[in-house]
């Protein structure tokens, strides 16, 4: 059993930063992908960012990219995503996930455990 814990999220104004931070107890972190995925009022989750096992690969949603970065700390069991540039579409509650594949992958059906999810407004 992994539990996944969400934090970081809060209201915040267009253009501004937030860092989510994601920790991972239980079984094994290190060996697997993890993802950061989203949902707004009325929409389906959509994918954000993902990054490889090892932290070497990453892979984006297009609109965040060159806005958001994905990273992990394996020593500590986390994973990060850091948002610049804010904008009032990107509010959402931000869930992180864990994937059943090594490689950075965008897809929700190969994620199998999932945080609650850490809510994120961004005012205009």
């Amino acid at each position: 059993q992994v539990q996944l814990v969400e934090s970081g999220g809060g209201l915040v104004q267009a253009g501004d930063s937030l860092r989510l931070s994601c920790t991972a107890s239980g079984r094994t972190f290190s060996g697997y992908s993890m993802g950061w995925f989203r949902q707004a009022p009325g929409k389906e989750r959509e994918f954000v960012a993902a990054i490889s096992w090892s932290g070497g690969r990453a892979a984006y949603a297009d609109s965040v990219k060159g806005r958001f970065t994905i990273s992990r700390d394996n020593a500590k069991n986390t994973v990060y995503l850091q948002m610049n540039s804010l904008e009032p579409e990107d509010t959402a509650v931000y869930y992180c996930a864990r994937s059943t594949s090594p490689q950075a992958v965008p897809v929700p059906t190969w994620y199998d455990y999932w945080g609650q999810g850490t809510q994120v407004t961004v005012s205009s």
